[in-house]
């Protein structure tokens, strides 16, 4: 779905951050998790929480509310971790972002969506694929692979690395 027209229904998971509503394509996630604790990484972003275990796998975690620059907020029950399949140089990589609450996962027609806003030159609006409507509530539909930097998935990946690396030699 990136850039292109949609052109028939798509299914999405939608979350909260704050007040406002977001959504991934369902394609893109991989499950949902209760927030849980997370290891810190040492020299990683603000927003990148550290790693957790899935099963063998360490995924790192990216808070959603400090990547959009929002503030942070306290955990809550329903603080949870998307697990998403994010392309790092042709390879899935897994990727969990903490957000407030997940929502539902509800089916959205090409009609009910509209193309991301233009804003001008001084935001980046790339990760936003589209802008879902529904009753009289907007949708900001993400696009997973685009809302994070080369850089910052880098780091993430070394993060992951570096922790697997720790894991094996204890």
């Amino acid at each position: 779905m990136d850039k292109k027209k949609i052109t028939e229904s798509t299914q999405f998971l939608t979350f909260k951050l704050g007040d406002e509503i977001f959504a991934l394509e369902i394609s893109t996630v991989r499950e949902v998790l209760e927030f849980t604790t997370v290891t810190r990484v040492p020299q990683t972003p603000k927003d990148m929480q550290g790693v957790i275990n899935l099963r063998g796998h360490v995924v790192p975690v990216i808070d959603m509310r400090l990547k959009f620059g929002m503030s942070e907020a306290e955990k809550t029950v329903n603080t949870c971790v998307i697990i998403t399949e994010v392309t790092i140089d042709e390879e899935i990589t897994l990727l969990g972002a903490m957000v407030d609450s997940v929502q539902e996962v509800m089916e959205l027609e090409p009609d009910q969506i509209e193309p991301p806003p233009r804003i001008g030159t001084l935001l980046n609006t790339e990760f936003i694929q589209g802008m879902g409507k529904r009753d009289d509530q907007f949708i900001i539909i993400l696009n997973v692979n685009r809302i994070f930097s080369t850089e910052e998935l880098a780091i993430a990946k070394d993060s992951q690395d570096l922790a697997e690396a720790v894991d094996s030699a204890v």
